[in-house]
Formats: structure tokens, C-alpha cells, sequence
């Protein structure tokens, strides 16, 4: 049975640049394989055959889609991208970032490879934090509701403190929320790789978790 290909670009990205889904399906089908575009949220059934694989761009889709439901494999979309020839890399002509590594793949150093692989092949000039790849500590997102909201917003401020450069490279959307509340200057890697710059768009951390939960619950 031959494995179907999926793309699944995850309900924040859908969110942040719905433009972007067709643009990724389309190179994928052109220069990877055969692939199909997947909506159901990684919260719910994704109701695919046994084999089947999903590219995805959020690290929160990664470890649920892998763990949750039997017989579906996942891989990021950074690692599919590294692995081709094909792609039409932007220059940023040495530009210094720093870069935030998403807490749901902490454990993926392949992930990690693969990132700071893209970055380099645009010419990016890493500068890490003490605390990355596997020792990353989380923007703070993750604490909300959690803890009072000064509380989180302290986490954000904290984490984006530690970053060394102003730039600083996420590959997830809620991260660049953080990051700008933290008073860092977010680049997406997607936008990175598109070279298209970074709106943190509805940053309040309420609103924006009402806006992705409506999200969810509609997919």
C-alpha cells in the first residue's frame, strides 16, 4: 500500500497567513511528492489510513498527531525542506538572529538540525541563547491560564530577555506573540524562507487564545 502524504499547516498558521497553505501544498507536490492538504486540528481525529504521513509546520501538531493516533507519522516541514535542492533560499546577507526552539519538539534534535540548517542556507549568522534546542525553556505561552497573566507576561519578558540578538527566529505562532510582548522582534521561519516580514497581529494573550480556540473547535 503505497503511504499517502499530508500537509497540515496547523490551526495558528491557518490563522496568521491562510495564504500560505496553498503556496507550501503547491512546492511540496512540485518538488517533494504527492501531497494532500489536511485540515482537522491535531486535536481531533484526523481520520487517515494506517501509514500515512503528515508534514507539519507547528511543533504542537508534531508531538500530537505522533503520539496520539496510531499508525500516523509526522514530519516537520523544515526537515523536508532542508532535505531538497530545489528551494529558492532568500539572502539576508548575515543578519544576527537568535533562535527560540518551540517546547513540543525539545526532544526532536533533528528539528533542530533542520532549522538552524535553513537558516544558514539564507545566510543568517546564528547567535544562540544559553538555553536552546534541548535545553530551550518555554516563551511563556504555555503558562496561560495557568498562572495570573503578570505572571506570564513576566515569562515572556524573561525568556525574550535571554535572547542575544533583537531578531529572534520561531517557528511557531504563538511564539512570536511572546516574543513581541516580551519586546523582541519575531521572524516566523516561514516568513523567513518566503521572505515576508513578521506581524504579530492580535498579541493580547486573551484574545488571542479565544481567537485560536474558536479556531479548534470549528476544525
Amino acid at each position: 500500500m503505497t503511504r499517502k502524504t499530508y500537509f497540515n499547516p496547523g490551526c495558528a498558521l491557518s490563522i496568521y497567513k491562510p495564504e500560505m497553505e496553498e503556496t507550501i501544498l503547491h512546492f511540496l507536490n512540485q518538488n517533494y511528492t504527492k501531497t494532500e492538504l489536511h485540515k482537522i486540528c491535531c486535536r481531533h481525529d484526523p481520520q487517515l489510513d494506517a501509514g500515512s504521513v503528515i508534514i507539519n509546520v507547528c511543533a504542537g501538531c508534531d508531538k500530537r498527531f505522533s503520539s496520539l493516533y496510531e499508525g500516523v507519522t509526522t514530519i516537520s516541514l523544515w526537515e523536508v525542506l532542508d532535505s531538497l535542492d530545489l528551494f529558492n533560499f532568500p539572502d539576508y546577507q548575515g543578519a544576527q538572529m537568535s533562535v527560540h526552539d518551540a517546547c513540543p519538539v525539545r526532544g526532536k534534535a533533528e528539528v533542530h538540525r533542520a532549522v538552524r540548517s535553513l537558516l544558514t542556507k539564507m545566510n543568517i549568522e546564528i547567535i544562540e541563547a544559553e538555553r536552546h534546542s534541548a535545553r530551550s525553556v518555554c516563551c511563556g505561552d504555555d503558562f496561560y491560564p495557568k498562572l495570573p497573566m503578570e505572571k506570564v507576561h513576566g515569562l515572556m519578558k524573561k525568556r525574550a530577555d535571554s535572547m542575544p540578538c533583537e531578531d529572534v527566529c520561531v517557528y511557531c505562532v504563538s511564539c512570536i506573540k511572546s516574543l513581541y510582548i516580551g519586546g523582541k522582534t519575531p521572524r516566523h521561519l516561514v516568513d523567513l524562507l518566503l521572505n515576508e516580514p513578521t506581524d504579530p497581529q492580535e498579541y493580547d494573550t486573551v484574545k488571542w487564545h479565544k481567537q485560536l480556540q474558536k479556531y479548534i473547535d470549528q476544525h
